[in-house]
């Protein structure tokens, strides 16, 4: 259960004030030791204010591709649009010593709207059989050497 940084101050002055000792105390409370004493060493290092619990998200991603990079990225697809994302990402990780995956790039790219389909050529199924080749009879008949 969280505790909002009010509860968690009054448990810890409940503690500091009670006759009994601070396990039998805790107890009572249902409070585990390990969570009141780090709650207690925010107290004393930061005051009241350091109990508020923090936003479990990071602020930032681990593993996110800087802004100036991306940058560099699009303009090496801008420099030669005839790449393509596995190309752009192999030249990009050769010249600049920086590793771009191919899905990062097309990602990328993606998001700027460099990717174009691919040209497709459309076949026609054939629809007569006058144009297929002659298939071989069969008479049926083995004949043995002799």
């Amino acid at each position: 259960m969280r505790y909002p940084a009010s509860e968690k101050l009054e448990i810890i002055r409940l503690v500091e004030q009670s006759a009994l000792g601070v396990r039998q105390t805790l107890e009572k409370l249902g409070i585990p030791r390990a969570t009141f004493y780090r709650w207690y060493d925010q107290y004393q290092r930061g005051g009241p204010e350091t109990l508020s619990d923090r936003s479990p998200r990071p602020d930032r991603v681990w593993n996110r591709i800087p802004d100036a990079v991306r940058e560099k990225i699009v303009d090496l697809a801008l420099e030669a649009p005839e790449l393509s994302p596995r190309e752009l990402a192999v030249r990009f990780t050769d010249e600049r010593q920086y590793f771009m995956s191919e899905a990062s790039v097309y990602r990328l790219l993606k998001a700027h709207d460099l990717i174009t389909s691919p040209a497709f050529i459309v076949l026609k199924a054939r629809t007569s059989s006058a144009t297929r080749p002659p298939r071989p009879i069969s008479s049926g008949r083995r004949t043995s050497p002799t």
